[in-house]
């Protein structure tokens, strides 16, 4: 199943967390994008019956197929929020447009795109944003 933008973000944010504090619950996630627990909760069970998270009783795991885009999601905000820093661009600008830019390329744009500028993959662990 395709994932809209909003699924993408959840999954990011679990990852972030993940990477954090290493026990992600939905408060947590709600806390980080700003979002109702309600939100997170209808998120989470399209999330699972999808087969990207894992609900526990207190807690919520990425599965494999999860894991693989929350981490391509976070390497795409990485490249875009340094993209734009390093352009002169306010650090809280650049994450919030870089937010959005992580999702509206293609694959093979961004691989090119990122190439082009001699940009490695992101080194920085999650933690760090």
């Amino acid at each position: 199943m395709a994932l809209r933008e909003s699924g993408e973000d959840y999954l990011e944010s679990i990852y972030v967390l993940s990477q954090r504090q290493g026990i992600v619950r939905s408060i947590d996630v709600a806390e980080y994008l700003g979002v109702t627990k309600a939100s997170v909760s209808k998120a989470m069970a399209t999330l699972e019956n999808s087969g990207y998270v894992e609900m526990g009783k207190r807690d919520v795991h990425l599965t494999e197929c999860g894991l693989e885009v929350a981490r391509q999601m976070w390497e795409r905000h990485c490249f875009f929020v340094g993209l734009l820093e390093d352009a002169g661009v306010s650090a809280e600008v650049a994450s919030q447009e870089g937010c959005h830019m992580e999702h509206c390329l293609s694959e093979e744009s961004f691989e090119k795109l990122r190439a082009m500028l001699n940009r490695g993959e992101a080194t920085g662990q999650a933690a760090e944003s």
